[in-house]
């Protein structure tokens, strides 16, 4: 008899069990029902809030927030699918000088946040910085009124540095399709005298088209997320207009229901990118995979393949790299700032708590749902994704106002019966910070482990069970040991996040306490990059880290 996984067993199986208490089971729905309690929170607020100001927003601001917020997006993920996926095909398809080293340097502008990139181009490019500074001297201009130059500070700016930003990850998945296409279905539209271009447009791009989707829909949900780089540039977008309506007009019904807006349109996005790739399959009809041969580049059609490349990687690196380590450099003493040093290690205390925490939970739901193979749980571990198309300022919103409702019920009942004032323990802490954290970023822990305990035989789970080992034992002698490098990877990109993470930590953070983000934000906010560049450059440092791993699991 062949021995089989819990999960897989006939739902007959469980009738006995489920007469019983199942503490994994509740575990389970526990971990889900806390992952989804900020998503219900800003629904429920937004539907009942104290004070309605709806028609105001629609007739006032909702608008303008909506429409920029629309253009943001569509000209950021119009522009990051012809940067990722046009770099993509060339070092798929194409063999030219530096190609492999171009292959996995495209790879690193994921480490720079996009409010960084905002920072240095603005530093680069404003009337003081190299840029104008040498142009004025070069052709003897005394000032801004003897030339004209673009203005900086505007959408045109914004769309290109989170494009910059955010076209690796259309890059990673068209090069991931581009290489998976078959040599064959190249060689008959070569053998039919279709060109270059068109065997691009005809077979290539369709067939990578459900990847290209996937990209684009994750770099529209990361620029309705963002909050540094629209607020530097002054676009107003429905997460700037999270941060006014709550904390300038002090509405926070009214929050919740710009926030169910970007919930909304999130929504839409992931609901049109599965829609997208379950109209468009493709299958490999062949029974010998062989891959596409690279066409060999010299001379002009070498160079300019690498310089089509060099742009992308000098527009979302170099560029902001070399403007921080600039500024790093001039301001050495800013290294021993107390401040910075706070910074860190709050970061890296939040963080590292938030990461092990979100694994841990991840781990534990993805084994309880197997165990189990009850509806409930099964049906509730997809669900707890959404936390991370949700934008940090919308769990924000969720997490905060609920999480201090409750502080005062609990502080007034010590009050009551001890006398002591304690003051704010769940807000007045970083304990918010961590759960936002924790939800935001859960979609990757729970992924990580289920695609790890995936790949672990269920015999051997039933055959430690035979041997009389509990469920908890199972975990920790047979999966752990198994799964060892995928939680550390986890844990680490968890980790990365939650560093890069702005919207929810300034919405989250107790008083005076500071992130790296947050620094980072509050000195260039104040026009002191010099102040800002060490967190800046530890910043760039821990993504680096992640990239690294990302690079190495891609090979």
């Amino acid at each position: 008899m062949t021995l089989a996984d819990p999960a897989t067993r006939p739902q007959g199986a469980h009738a006995l069990r489920r007469k019983h208490f199942n503490p994994w089971s509740l575990g389970a729905i526990v971990i889900a029902g806390v992952v989804l309690a900020p998503i219900v929170a800003v629904l429920w607020i937004a539907a009942f809030p104290t004070d309605n100001i709806w028609p105001h927003l629609l007739s006032t601001t909702l608008p303008r927030y909506m429409s920029n917020t629309l253009v943001l997006m569509l000209c950021v993920g119009l522009l990051t699918a012809m940067v990722g996926t046009g770099a993509a095909w060339l070092v798929s398809r194409y063999d030219f000088v530096g190609r492999r080293w171009m292959e996995w340097l495209l790879l690193l502008p994921l480490a720079i946040p996009a409010y960084i990139g905002a920072y240095a181009l603005v530093d680069f490019l404003e009337y003081a910085g190299p840029v104008q500074t040498t142009l004025r001297e070069l052709m003897g201009w005394q000032t801004s009124r003897d030339y004209w130059f673009p203005e900086i500070r505007s959408m045109g700016a914004a769309v290109i540095v989170l494009a910059a930003a955010l076209y690796p990850y259309v890059y990673l998945l068209a090069r991931a399709a581009f290489r998976e296409q078959s040599g064959s279905a190249e060689e008959v539209a070569q053998s039919l005298g279709a060109g270059a271009l068109q065997r691009f447009w005809r077979v290539g791009l369709p067939m990578a088209r459900p990847a290209i989707a996937a990209g684009v829909a994750i770099v529209m949900m990361e620029t309705v997320n963002d909050f540094g780089t629209v607020d530097y540039f002054a676009v107003q977008t429905l997460t700037t207009g999270i941060f006014s309506v709550w904390l300038e007009s002090n509405n926070a019904g009214g929050a919740a229901q710009i926030a169910s807006v970007v919930l909304a349109l999130v929504i839409i996005l992931v609901t049109l990118e599965k829609s997208s790739r379950r109209k468009l399959r493709f299958f490999n009809l062949s029974t010998r995979f062989r891959p596409v041969a690279r066409v060999r580049l010299g001379g002009t059609a070498g160079l300019l393949a690498l310089a089509s490349c060099l742009v992308p990687f000098l527009m979302g690196f170099i560029l902001p790299t070399g403007v921080i380590m600039s500024h790093a450099l001039a301001n050495l003493e800013e290294w021993n700032n107390p401040a910075l040093i706070r910074a860190t290690l709050n970061t890296l205390t939040v963080g590292g708590i938030a990461a092990v925490v979100t694994v841990l939970a991840g781990l534990f739901l993805v084994y309880s749902v197997r165990l189990s193979g009850r509806t409930l749980p099964r049906l509730l571990l997809p669900v707890t994704t959404i936390g991370y198309a949700a934008p940090g300022a919308v769990l924000g919103v969720g997490i905060l106002i609920p999480l201090a409702m409750a502080d005062h019920a609990i502080a007034d009942t010590v009050e009551a019966v001890t006398g002591r004032n304690i003051g704010l323990i769940l807000t007045g802490s970083s304990f918010a910070l961590i759960l936002a954290y924790c939800v935001r970023f859960f979609a990757i822990a729970q992924g990580a482990a289920d695609a790890a305990m995936g790949r672990v035989s269920p015999n051997l789970a039933l055959a430690a069970r035979s041997l009389g080992r509990n469920n908890a034992q199972v975990l920790g002698a047979v999966y752990a040991p198994l799964i060892r490098a995928s939680v550390a990877s986890a844990l680490l990109l968890v980790f990365v996040d939650c560093v890069k993470e702005l919207p929810a930590t300034l919405l989250l953070r107790p008083f005076n306490y500071d992130t790296l983000a947050t620094r980072v934000h509050e000195q260039a906010s104040l026009e002191n990059l010099g102040d800002a560049s060490p967190a800046a450059l530890l910043v760039i440092f821990v993504g680096l880290c992640a990239v690294g791993l990302l690079a190495r699991a891609n090979r």
